[in-house]
């Protein structure tokens, strides 16, 4: 687990790309074996994972917000949402109500977007982005080694480590996506001041 500084760090850290490296590290294993006890998470142990230091990135992921493979199917997408949603319910969690609000907000849009098709379509477009851009990466790091007469074997032949760099990726590629929605949404709100300001000018 990381220390308290780092966790700050993390927390605090927004869409900062400078700062994803070390979040990642730090909760990468943590939150992989929490998963692992899925089955048998209690609703405190859900509304902590949900609301982890670094969960501004994590939480951009609608799949790592439910927990799912990228190809669930929407029915079961679906009941793993409302399982979810039960163990997070405010009413369900009342000496731990604001927290638990929180959650049950942050799985409630993953389920948004994840019933939508063409919001679903999109986060598995940027899953498949994810691997393609690792896989380029890995083959680029390959040929340097070659080119300098080194050995071609590299961290990430061990699947565990493999599967990590995907997810690291996916998670920046996520943290992308929502930095242009607010760059977009930023200059929509600034255009329409504008053309308020014009015509009380008028």
């Amino acid at each position: 687990m990381a220390d308290a500084g780092s966790s700050s760090t993390c927390a605090n850290s927004d869409l900062d790309h400078s700062n994803v490296d070390s979040c990642f590290n730090d909760f990468y294993s943590e939150v992989k074996q929490i998963e692992k006890r899925d089955s048998v998470l209690t609703s405190k142990q859900q509304i902590d994972r949900i609301l982890r230091p670094g969960s501004t990135y994590f939480n951009l992921n609608p799949f790592e917000v439910l927990q799912i493979e990228p190809e669930t199917p929407v029915d079961d997408i679906k009941k793993k949402y409302k399982r979810l949603s039960i163990l997070v319910h405010p009413d369900k969690n009342q000496d731990d109500a604001d927290r638990a609000q929180q959650a049950f907000e942050v799985i409630n849009r993953a389920w948004k977007i994840l019933e939508n098709e063409k919001t679903r379509k999109r986060c598995l477009e940027i899953v498949d982005e994810a691997k393609g851009m690792t896989d380029l990466a890995l083959a680029e790091k390959r040929k340097k080694l070659k080119k300098e007469g080194k050995e071609t074997v590299i961290d990430e032949d061990d699947p565990a480590k493999y599967r990590r760099a995907i997810y690291v990726m996916t998670i920046k590629l996520f943290a992308d996506m929502e930095k242009k929605r607010r760059e977009l949404e930023q200059r929509d709100m600034e255009e329409r001041k504008r053309k308020r300001e014009t015509e009380i000018e008028a």
